[in-house]
């Protein structure tokens, strides 16, 4: 009887593997369809709060929704339009910090010579290249734009989910055959994925903002760029915030040198600690239901499963994983794995 016990475990294990290992082929081979996918569902969840305000203002929901709608094509347009011209000129540049950055290497290398420790020019420039840093950062920014290409079906979407979202819950007490069902544990987990994309887009702006101002008062080329960047990254737990800050201070290293790119680097320090360890633990309110190890494996699975955007949003994705394991009886050991810690009724006795 335990040899055959033994053997279905063996036989279900294997089976749930090799499920598991097609679902991952099938994120991966489907990715530009899932991106455009979690990016509306993404806008839609910043836009249902403004939709349920307008309708408590008595607008009609069709005409909400057709605001918000608006609202979000407008703000994507400017943005898109100012950081294009930034990226533009950035280009345009380009060939002039190279030409910087060889001069750079070249004074670089005649002190090093005269102290000798003779290195070439091609050895600095393969190994110490901010403009390489930097053409790298602007490849990820077209990744980002390539996302949002379909700009149009992304809106489309947006609009039905926000269309539908208020019929859903009626939809599924219909299914359950239970007209007065309601969803407790399902309401709480949309409000906590909501109020956090909510507060880390204001804080994501916030940094974006704050350090395209500074580097616009430190004179630095590109600021709107590499404040869109910020934003971006921002949304990245735990290295978003510092691979933001590795572009512009190694622009400012090749236009100002190192003075003027320590103080863009202290800029950056002060705008993420002040947001990230003072400003967002009081206005979260709430505590990511995920340990910090379960983060950081996350952003690694997301982010290469569907580029920037999976690793911007690794933490509403895992902790949709773990909610969704949380609901089933032969999962909830897995959502015990992925929290921050056992719960107390499962801790066994010191």
């Amino acid at each position: 009887m335990n040899q055959k016990n033994d053997l279905f475990g063996g036989t279900r294990f294997l089976v749930i593997s090799a499920a598991l290992v097609i679902i991952i082929w099938g994120l991966n081979q489907a990715q530009s369809a899932l991106v455009s996918s979690l990016v509306s569902v993404f806008l839609a969840l910043l836009g249902t709060p403004l939709v349920l305000w307008l309708e408590r203002k008595r607008v009609a929901p069709v005409a909400a929704v057709l605001l918000v709608v608006g609202l979000m094509m407008g703000i994507m347009l400017l943005v898109g339009l100012l950081v294009g011209t930034s990226l533009s000129g950035f280009s345009d540049a380009m060939p002039a910090y190279q030409e910087r950055m060889q001069e750079e290497a070249s004074s670089l290398t005649a002190l090093l010579a005269s102290k000798g420790l003779p290195i070439t020019d091609k050895l600095l420039l393969e190994y110490l290249n901010p403009a390489a840093v930097m053409r790298l950062f602007v490849g990820m920014l077209g990744g980002v734009f390539s996302a949002l290409s379909n700009i149009v079906l992304i809106l489309l979407s947006v609009m039905f989910i926000l269309l539908e979202a208020s019929s859903f819950p009626v939809k599924l007490r219909a299914v359950l055959g239970d007209p007065l069902q309601v969803f407790p544990e399902f309401a709480r987990f949309v409000g906590d994925i909501q109020r956090y994309m909510l507060v880390k887009t204001a804080l994501a702006v916030s940094a974006g903002v704050l350090i395209g101002i500074w580097l616009t008062v430190l004179g630095i080329d590109s600021p709107v760029l590499w404040g869109f960047l910020a934003f971006m990254l921002h949304y990245i737990p735990h290295v978003g915030s510092i691979l933001a800050g590795i572009p512009a201070v190694s622009l400012t290293l090749v236009q100002f040198g190192p003075g003027r790119a320590a103080l863009v680097a202290a800029g950056y320090v002060a705008v993420n600690f002040i947001l990230g360890n003072v400003v967002e633990p009081k206005v979260m309110g709430l505590k990511l239901s995920l340990s910090t190890l379960v983060v950081f494996l996350s952003l690694i699975f997301w982010g290469s499963m569907l580029g920037l955007i999976g690793a911007a949003l690794c933490i509403p994705l895992t902790m949709t994983l773990k909610f969704a394991c949380e609901s089933h009886e032969s999962t909830r050991w897995l959502a015990v794995l992925l929290g921050p810690e056992v719960p107390v009724n499962n801790t066994p006795p010191v």
